[in-house]
């Protein structure tokens, strides 16, 4: 039988627990917890990203920004809510590709890029059943992005373009392509399903696809700006660099020393990206499929800015933008 005389003793020293840890002490661990200075990075999970993942796996986030830095992580299918959440204030910073970033700075956005990540990684590939083997098969296909006018989708295009063939582009400007958006981890199911004939894709997805029947059309250095455009680079909002310069920089200072680590320890980073895609999307990923998606990437922290415009150039000319931007003060001053 319950005793009520000791539950009500239970319950009220439970009570008084609870409000002085409520009240707290000076030396209580969250004294000063109210003060701690909350940054949100966000990131996606392709082989493009493996700064981020290795900088959050080796813990350089949280050693160059302190204790008194409280972290969290977000990840991201696409560029498109990446630069939603950037702008709404719902992250700091983190790892983009650079197509989303000029449409919303053209757009007034306030983001800046601090350095580069990777460049290179882009295949264009076709499903067995699409019945593709050149580009000149391409005519009244389907095909698939992350997002309109992301990074991968302006490489596409802008290579159609550059073939002068009005009828090897997308619907959307009056060519016979059609295109359709969905998360990259999806896109073998849909090859299967015959919903869609090809994608513009990042690692280390277009070698899954490869390993699992699909044909390479357009490689990574074939495809527009494959080889020279950064193709994930590290953004942050004003708020962060102007209001907060000295966590930006050092934010900085934990990417640079990711990206040295996987030029330094490429075996190491490897198994490191297929631990946390494996965490994120639920898919193992094969150890040479990565070895073979990840020789596809440069990783450096170099940020062509006149490729950067001219990248920004061919979004206009594609029609999604709307003006013609202007990129002044998009790319954050090496001191």
């Amino acid at each position: 039988m319950l005793d009520l005389k000791k539950w009500w003793l239970g319950a009220l020293m439970l009570g008084i627990i609870t409000l002085l840890a409520a009240c707290g002490g000076g030396d209580s661990e969250n004294a000063g917890g109210g003060d701690k200075e909350k940054m949100v990075i966000g990131y996606f999970p392709n082989i493009d990203h493996a700064p981020a993942m290795v900088a959050r796996e080796n813990g350089y986030y949280e050693e160059k920004l302190g204790d008194d830095v409280e972290l969290k992580y977000i990840t991201f299918p696409d560029g498109g809510t990446f630069m939603a959440a950037l702008k709404s204030g719902e992250i700091d910073a983190g790892l983009v590709g650079p197509g989303p970033v000029l449409n919303n700075f053209s757009n007034g956005a306030d983001v800046k890029v601090l350095a580069g990540a990777s460049s290179g990684g882009t295949v264009v590939v076709a499903s067995e059943k699409s019945g593709v083997e050149s580009v000149e098969d391409m005519a009244g296909k389907t095909f698939i992005t992350p997002g309109i006018g992301c990074t991968h989708d302006v490489q596409f295009e802008t290579y159609l373009q550059q073939l002068g063939n009005d009828e090897l582009a997308s619907s959307r400007i009056g060519g016979s392509l059609n295109h359709v958006t969905g998360n990259p981890a999806s896109y073998q199911a849909m090859f299967e399903s015959g919903k869609v004939d090809l994608a513009a894709v990042p690692e280390p997805w277009a070698s899954i696809l490869v390993d699992n029947g699909a044909k390479v059309i357009i490689s990574t250095e074939e495809i527009a700006y494959g080889e020279s455009l950064p193709n994930t680079v590290l953004v942050a909002n004003n708020k962060l660099t102007e209001e907060k310069p000295e966590l930006a920089a050092k934010l900085l200072e934990a990417h640079n020393e990711s990206v040295a680590f996987i030029n330094d320890n490429p075996e190491k980073a490897q198994k490191i990206a297929i631990d946390s895609i494996k965490d994120l999307t639920n898919q193992e990923m094969d150890a040479k499929i990565v070895e073979q998606a990840m020789s596809r990437v440069t990783y450096t922290t170099e940020v062509n800015e006149a490729v950067l415009k001219e990248f920004g150039n061919s979004s206009y000319e594609l029609e999604f933008l709307k003006e013609a931007p202007e990129f002044d003060g998009l790319v954050a001053d090496k001191e």
